[in-house]
């Protein structure tokens, strides 16, 4: 499966500076949240249905199964963004594109572990995502273990307003 781009073109397109990574996970942040609230509905319309008492926090294992769950439907979101366009809605705002290193879409597998690093990158004083300041190539650590990159997009062309489209 082939990006929007040819991919001698993604494959030469300049890796996403810090900054840009950090405004697109902000723009995340936001749909993480809509689908986690979805989640939080869902969960105690399941509760409720079985007769559990919601007043009183779940016993630890389904606690725990809770977590999973939660993280299992955030990941889902970005596998399934990176997997059809290499981009979720906060990629395509700051025209950042998930590829992998040879300009494919990147495989399920390497969205997985990227959905598994990323985080971990960023919880370790964000080291991971610091690494992209020191690397040749621009590359966050996690791009590196799931043999990805996230590059820059051109600016798309400017329409011409001499030529209104007109009926």
């Amino acid at each position: 499966m082939k990006c929007s781009l040819t991919s001698p073109t993604l494959t030469t397109l300049p890796s996403a500076n810090l900054a840009r990574r950090l405004m697109a996970m902000l723009y995340d942040s936001f749909l993480l949240l809509g689908i986690s609230f979805a989640y939080g509905v869902v969960l105690l319309l399941l509760r409720r249905l079985f007769g559990d008492d919601t007043m009183q926090a779940p016993h630890s294992s389904l606690q725990l199964l809770i977590m999973l769950g939660w993280w299992f439907f955030c990941g889902l979101f970005f596998v399934w963004c990176w997997r059809r366009s290499g981009q979720t809605l906060g990629m395509k705002s700051w025209r950042i594109q998930l590829i992998a290193q040879n300009g494919d879409t990147p495989s399920w597998q390497a969205c997985w572990i990227r959905t598994l690093l990323a985080p971990l990158s960023f919880a370790v004083f964000g080291i991971g995502y610091l690494w992209c300041l020191v690397s040749r190539n621009g590359d966050c650590l996690h791009d590196k273990w799931s043999h990805t990159r996230t590059v820059v997009l051109p600016k798309p062309p400017k329409r011409s307003k001499k030529n209104p489209v007109t009926n």
